[in-house]
């Protein structure tokens, strides 16, 4: 949710979010490797210029830094839980719904569920 500065204008980005995003890379060793030297650049010049980025453009670029950092910073369970798990949840619970079974409605929803699902197609 954008901010609004003293002098109205919105920052869609602050200083603070791109300087956790970029010490959480660095202490998972992946900055350098997820990223392009420019990608890099951009981000260190953002954060020892601005407070907050108002520019649109400049939003859209920062931010498509951010996901590429976040994909790499989430684990490898937690992607197989919402990549596999929960799309196996889902289909599972509608199968056992069409056979009758109303409370297998909530299956698809379970987190713990989906988990089990995707280690055991991690694992199988």
């Amino acid at each position: 949710m954008p901010e609004t500065a003293k002098n109205g204008a919105a920052n869609f980005l602050e200083k603070a979010q791109l300087l956790k995003i970029k010490r959480k890379a660095l202490r998972a060793g992946v900055w350098f490797k997820a990223l392009h030297r420019i990608d890099r650049v951009l981000v260190d010049l953002t954060i020892s210029v601005t407070q907050g980025v108002r520019s649109v453009s400049l939003a859209k670029s920062l931010l498509s830094i951010v996901r590429k950092l976040e994909d790499v910073l989430e684990g490898k369970v937690v992607r197989a839980v919402r990549e596999v798990g929960f799309p196996l949840a889902r289909s599972l619970s509608a199968v056992a719904q069409a056979w009758g079974n109303a409370d297998a409605r909530a299956w698809a929803l379970d987190g713990n569920f989906a988990r089990y699902l995707a280690l055991v197609r991690l694992n199988g």
